[in-house]
This record gives C-alpha cells, sequence and structure tokens, in this order.
C-alpha cells in the first residue's frame, strides 16, 4: 500500500518523504489512511475491488459541491480509474477539526444554500454509487419519472433477485410505484443534492466549520435529502431549525418523507438483509395498505 501512495502523491507533485501512514476509520467499503508527508497530511481511500469510476463518480460530486461555493468539501488531489482488480486510490487533503456550539446551524444552513443551485431537469449525467451498489442515472423531465425509473423500480429488481421480497411485499412495492403521482411532486425544484447525506457524512473541521464527505450527487427533490438525515440521526435540532429559515421545506413534507426513506431502505434490505424488511412493510402499508 505505501508503494501505491507514493506513486499517487508523486502524480500531484509531491516527492518528499512519507513520515507515517496509519489506518484510519471510515472504511466501511474501502481502506481509509491518514497519510503524512514531509510537507502536507492527507486522507487516502484505497479499494480493488469497485469499478473503474468508482472514486471518479465521488471526486467529481466533491468537485460540484465545491463549485457552489456554499459548504466545504475535502480537496481531492488525485484519483485513478484502475482496471478491474487493479488498486484504485483517492487522495484527499486531510481535514480535522471538532465540533462548536454552533456547527449543526451552520450545516443547515449552507446546506440549504446549496440546494438553491437548481438546473432544469431531475437526475445526473454519469452513474454514481449508492454503497457498493451501481446507481445508473440520466437525466428526467419529471422528478417522478426519475425517482419510479431510477431509484424505486430499480432497488425493487435487485431485491427480486436477491430474494429479499415475498410475493406480498413485491406486489404491494410495485403498486406503490406505479402509483407514485399520487405522493410525490412532478416538478419540485431540481437542486444539487448530496445524495448519501446520513451522519456519518458530514464533519467538523478548523473552527467547527463543517464538511461534506462521501457524495452521491444527484439534482432532485430537497426533500428527498431532508428525508434521509431524518433516517438514521446524527442531525441535531439547530441543523432543521436554520434549514427551515433559511429554505423552508414544502406543506406536504411529512406526507412524502416515508416514501423518500423507502429508497434508502430498500438500498439496506438489498445490502444488509431483512433487518430492513418490517420499516419496509410499514411504508407499504401506509401507502397502499
Amino acid at each position: 500500500m505505501k508503494e501505491i501512495i507514493q506513486q499517487g502523491l508523486q502524480q500531484i507533485g509531491d516527492h518528499s518523504s512519507i513520515t507515517e501512514i496509519r489506518q484510519v476509520s471510515g472504511g466501511d467499503i474501502n481502506q481509509a489512511f491518514y497519510v503524512q508527508t514531509e510537507t502536507k497530511e492527507y486522507f487516502m481511500k484505497g479499494n480493488q475491488n469497485v469499478p473503474p469510476h468508482f472514486f471518479k463518480a465521488e471526486a467529481d460530486g466533491l468537485e460540484l459541491i465545491g463549485q457552489t461555493n456554499t459548504i466545504s468539501v475535502p480537496a481531492v488531489q488525485y484519483y485513478n480509474e484502475p482496471e478491474q482488480g487493479a488498486p484504485g486510490i483517492l487522495i484527499m487533503d486531510w481535514v480535522t477539526g471538532e465540533n462548536r456550539a454552533n456547527t449543526p446551524e451552520m450545516l443547515g444552513t449552507r446546506l440549504a444554500q446549496m440546494h438553491r443551485h437548481e438546473v432544469s431537469a431531475y437526475g445526473l449525467n454519469q452513474s454514481t454509487f449508492v454503497g457498493t451498489i451501481p446507481q445508473e442515472n440520466e437525466w428526467c423531465e419529471t422528478w417522478t419519472e426519475y425517482y419510479r425509473n431510477y431509484r424505486l423500480r430499480p432497488q425493487m429488481e435487485l431485491a427480486v433477485q436477491k430474494n429479499r421480497l415475498d410475493q406480498n411485499r413485491h406486489q404491494r412495492l410495485d403498486q406503490l410505484i406505479t402509483q407514485l403521482e399520487g405522493w410525490i411532486p412532478e416538478k419540485p425544484s431540481a437542486s444539487l443534492l448530496h445524495g448519501d447525506l446520513w451522519g456519518g457524512n458530514w464533519m467538523a473541521g478548523p473552527d467547527g466549520e463543517p464538511f461534506l464527505i462521501d457524495p452521491s450527487i444527484v439534482y432532485g427533490d430537497p426533500a428527498f435529502e431532508l428525508a434521509f438525515t431524518e433516517l438514521f440521526g446524527g442531525f441535531p435540532d439547530p441543523f432543521y431549525k436554520a434549514y427551515q429559515e433559511t429554505s423552508p421545506l414544502p406543506d406536504n413534507y411529512d406526507e412524502t418523507k416515508p416514501l423518500y426513506q423507502l429508497f434508502y431502505l430498500l438500498v439496506h434490505l438489498n445490502l444488509f438483509g431483512e433487518t430492513y424488511g418490517p420499516s419496509v412493510d410499514r411504508i407499504l402499508a401506509r401507502y397502499v395498505g
């Protein structure tokens, strides 16, 4: 691994000696390392079992978020696009800091500001990943079209392949997907979304400055992003208050929230199994009986 790291650092012009390499947390999918050279500190991810564009998708997402000048992200220094089975790496600046009293408020305000960066269609022009699951994307004229055909239906089909759906669950899920226009807005704002914003994908940097990490970007309904933040926790009340003050959520948010959480629950059902099945069933029972 040290040799691979050295090769990456040479690509960005850091030819100084490596003084420390240590494995750090944050490597559920990838190996993660703190790397210090004589001139700089880096955070590096590595993996041999991902598609060639795995780290490119993450780097592109961080760059796009950074270009909004709303919320901080780690600066990407280098990534490669290896052949299948060869080591892939992503090198970023090392970010360190600690939460301060106003960090959650800053996070809420700046996320809302990021969501004001909009385009005229829904989706994305490249594939990304949700965890290790490939996420195919295309541009769609309506949000319901994108959410049905590129989010819910592919997860349903994958769940069938993995035998995660009994007949009753499968029928109700298919019915809900077919009737999606009854609950999901057709044309909300097509906002830049982080796309995988759970509590482990934001952190505090210098002076408590919030940073977003590990994006799976998409352009879509901001309520989709906020719904996921509520699914597993990790976002305190001042975050939501600050977001609402900057960009109020629609009146029907509580009605659409479970449907947006359904996508992430299906992802977890496919990744981790039946532990998430009862949560899927509760949402299906609410909307299609």
